[in-house]
């Protein structure tokens, strides 16, 4: 015999795991749907492609725990009009917001 706090766990559980394939299965759409955006963009030439300036600097670690950065200069990252990464491009909307590279050495 089940008690009633038995069945209301098994039905939260339910309700839990159709809602995380419920949310799952709106980005899988929502990926889809703006790779394909970008596709007709591409197609249809309707500037697919911007391009963000990006400052690079080396990171040089040194001897008593100080870190010295060196100036690289800049170049330009291309970015897609997209929300997502695709074509192995950043969004512009992330891109924009990161213009500065630091590589360590």
């Amino acid at each position: 015999m089940t008690s009633a706090n038995d069945d209301t766990v098994v039905l939260m559980k339910r309700c839990m795991i159709r809602a995380v394939i419920a949310l799952l299965a709106a980005v899988v759409l929502l990926y889809a749907a703006d790779f394909v955006v970008l596709k007709v963009r591409i197609a249809t030439g309707r500037n697919p492609y911007g391009t963000v300036t990006v400052r690079s600097y080396y990171s040089i670690a040194k001897k008593n725990n100080k870190v010295e950065y060196d100036y690289i200069g800049t170049e330009d990252e291309t970015c897609t009009h997209s929300l997502f990464p695709q074509g192995g491009h950043n969004p512009c909307w992330y891109a924009s917001s990161h213009t500065e590279r630091k590589i360590e050495i």
